[in-house]
């Protein structure tokens, strides 16, 4: 825990540097697609007004560059072949390099899938002064009793979004009020250690210093929801190529994620088995002439599958639009309904607006809306990123809404416990900083 904290207040730091020095990457690691954008800040640091989140200041910024290249290597959201994949994060950043001519060093990236666990943890502290200081907020921050959270895991986020001052909540910054008797409500987010020390060591290999990392998940939800769905209470489902993401938030602050392994890719590869035909020609039918709803004209609509075997009668087969229909339709269910059963898990039912957002690369099959409607409930709508300056129009889509969404989390990022200076006497049990303390403190 300790050196996970040491390595993202580095890294806060040097998105710091990067930001001042003006340039910095966004590199989106999915399954289906690896996108780079490069933005250059105005260098117009102010602090923002809008609760936690003040600390690490806002800037304006300006997409100059853009790429995107076919992942390779990645399954499920993870690296599975190191040399393949480093070789797409290459191709993608230097494309976007040459687009923007500019050279960039450091980037932040998102990724999904890595089994991520969500936790709200709750802590309490007793102010020596009646004011809060910065100090108080660090050390409820650490007060706040992190679970063992299992071999092998890494904190990826952990957010305070809610601080309680004596009788009043709600409050987003408690600083400079005063009272006697501070707590504050914890959103931890842990994943898998050995998918983040792979994408590390596949970034490093590419000659480019990772500035920060975020979930797919969370930043897709930055992107996709409105402010009042951010506010009242929604969910984000990102519907990716390996994975689907699924991210909660509730007063402007992700309160729950989640992940399901399954995705697009996986509708490809039904229709991939049940055509009999390779990869890359059931991905093009299935972007042409997908569906989830079959209507009397769809018997008559004949597709002509077009493959390359050397075999006539095969390459010239057809098929009816209700037969690939009936093909992918099962597969959507059935991640819809793993979808509704990670919500209901999280008792999103019980939140006061139960709006729920898809985006995503997935998202754009046909009907889509209408059987999310049927089984996740009837306040579903589908989600596009927000716009932001520079951005080509090729990358306005759902597909793009984690890259947005990175794109904010760079410039606006949200308060996290690394951001505030923990107290050393907070550090694990094992740690050499707390040793030296106590020695330093009874010798």
């Amino acid at each position: 825990m300790t050196d996970l904290y040491q390595s993202q207040r580095a890294m806060r730091n040097m998105r710091k540097a990067a930001m001042q020095r003006g340039v910095i990457a966004i590199l989106d690691v999915g399954s289906s697609k690896i996108a780079c954008l490069i933005l250059r800040f105005d260098g117009d640091h102010r602090l923002s007004d809008d609760g936690v989140g003040s600390m690490a200041g806002q800037s304006q910024f300006r997409i100059i560059g853009a790429a995107t290249t076919r992942s390779r290597g990645v399954r499920f959201g993870e690296i599975a072949v190191m040399n393949e994949t480093e070789r797409a994060i290459r191709t993608a950043v230097q494309a976007a390099q040459k687009m923007a001519n500019v050279r960039v060093d450091h980037v932040i990236a998102s990724f999904s899938g890595a089994e991520p666990r969500s936790y709200g943890l709750a802590g309490e502290w007793d102010l020596a002064d009646s004011v809060v200081t910065e100090q108080d907020v660090a050390r409820v921050l650490s007060a706040c009793d992190v679970p063992d959270l299992g071999p092998g895991r890494e904190v990826l986020h952990a957010q305070p979004v809610n601080f309680a001052l004596d009788h009043r909540s709600g409050l987003g910054d408690p600083r400079g009020q005063i009272g006697h008797r501070l707590a504050c409500d914890m959103h931890l987010l842990s994943v898998d250690g050995a998918a983040i020390q792979n994408l590390l060591y596949c970034i490093q290999r590419c000659d480019l210093e990772l500035a920060g990392i975020a979930s797919s998940a969370y930043v897709s939800g930055v992107s996709s929801l409105v402010e009042d769905e951010q506010e009242l209470g929604a969910a984000c489902i990102d519907l990716g190529g390996g994975t689907t993401g699924i991210s909660v938030f509730m007063k402007k602050h992700m309160i729950y994620a989640d992940a399901v392994r399954m995705g697009g890719d996986h509708v490809t590869s039904d229709i991939s088995k049940g055509l009999q035909i390779p990869f890359s020609t059931a991905e093009r039918i299935k972007t042409r002439h997908g569906g989830l709803h079959a209507t009397g004209m769809d018997d008559r609509e004949m597709i002509e599958i077009g493959s390359d075997s050397g075999d006539w009668e095969k390459d010239r087969r057809q098929i009816s639009r209700t037969e690939l229909i009936g093909i992918m339709r099962p597969r959507v269910e059935e991640i819809l309904e793993e979808v509704r059963s990670v919500l209901d898990a999280a008792g999103f039912d019980h939140l006061p607006s139960q709006q729920i957002v898809l985006t995503g690369g997935g998202s754009q099959i046909p009907g889509l809306d209408g059987l999310a409607n049927r089984i996740l409930g009837q306040r579903v709508r589908l989600g596009r990123p927000l716009r932001v300056q520079g951005l080509p129009h090729a990358a306005t889509g759902p597909a793009f809404s984690s890259a947005v969404g990175l794109c904010l989390f760079a410039a606006h990022p949200q308060d996290e416990w690394w951001d505030f200076e923990i107290p050393a006497e907070r550090y694990p049990a094992r740690s050499l900083k707390r040793a030296f303390k106590w020695f330093k403190d009874n010798w």
